[in-house]
């Protein structure tokens, strides 16, 4: 009830007034059934902007933190994120991360949708950065189709360290379902899942248009802070920064 009123007479009118976002492709999101939703990340707002254009409510993993956030603000961030129909996912990988996913594959089996973040972390230049593969174990557990989704110009609106948007236009792109039925058996197979992620990826890099890079965003933003050496080993699940992410 709180995210449809937010969405219908709060949030929804405002920022559509302010932000006037165009949309191609939306006809794309199944009326019913599951789905994931799988979008490049530009800016934390991706995650407002999205949901906010699709009819159907969407379930987006977000980050542990923002539910254990101490403080009246952190309380009040945790509540929000628990009313948008938001879910705690754990980043450290192993075990805890991959019981996250299982919170995803719930909101799938439910015939919700789901979104994701494939590349795992916002972009830290605006280009598109390699996929982990927690998409594609879902997509194809699940045995769901993925859309993929383009959000075009986040980045401007808000970027990584920004509170405070920019008021222009953004835009988002909605593709055609992929099917990965032919795939379905396998997915325990890493060659599969990074057959698929990759193919995703492939896909949000048509309809974004953005320079594809075949690193991880995680690994990028910590050389960029001087504190890598060396790219980590690749987690069986997915390490979110913002709502979302796998």
């Amino acid at each position: 009830m709180f995210y449809w009123f937010m969405k219908t007479f709060v949030l929804g009118p405002v920022l559509k007034t302010l932000f006037r976002p165009w949309v191609k492709g939306l006809d794309n999101v199944p009326a019913s059934g599951a789905a994931i939703l799988a979008s490049n990340h530009l800016s934390f707002s991706d995650s407002i902007f999205m949901p906010l254009m699709v009819p159907r409510p969407v379930v987006f993993l977000a980050k542990s933190e923002y539910f254990t956030g101490k403080g009246v603000k952190g309380k009040l961030t945790a509540a929000f994120f628990r009313l948008t129909n938001q879910l705690p996912m754990d980043r450290s990988g192993g075990a805890a991360s991959a019981q996250s996913l299982n919170a995803g594959m719930d909101v799938l089996k439910n015939g919700s949708l789901l979104g994701i973040y494939p590349e795992g972390t916002r972009s830290p230049d605006s280009r598109l950065y390699r996929g982990k593969v927690g998409v594609a174990r879902l997509a194809l557990q699940a045995r769901v189709p993925v859309i993929p989704v383009a959000m075009i110009g986040t980045d401007k609106v808000q970027p990584i360290g920004k509170r405070v948007p920019n008021i222009r236009r953004i835009g988002m792109i909605f593709g055609e379902p992929m099917d990965f039925s032919r795939y379905y058996g396998m997915e325990d197979d890493r060659l599969i899942q990074r057959s698929v992620t990759d193919e995703i990826m492939y896909e949000l890099m048509r309809l974004s248009g953005q320079e594809y890079v075949d690193e991880y965003a995680a690994v990028v933003k910590l050389r960029l802070a001087g504190k890598a050496t060396e790219a980590p080993t690749q987690q069986p699940g997915p390490g979110p920064e913002a709502p979302g992410t796998v």
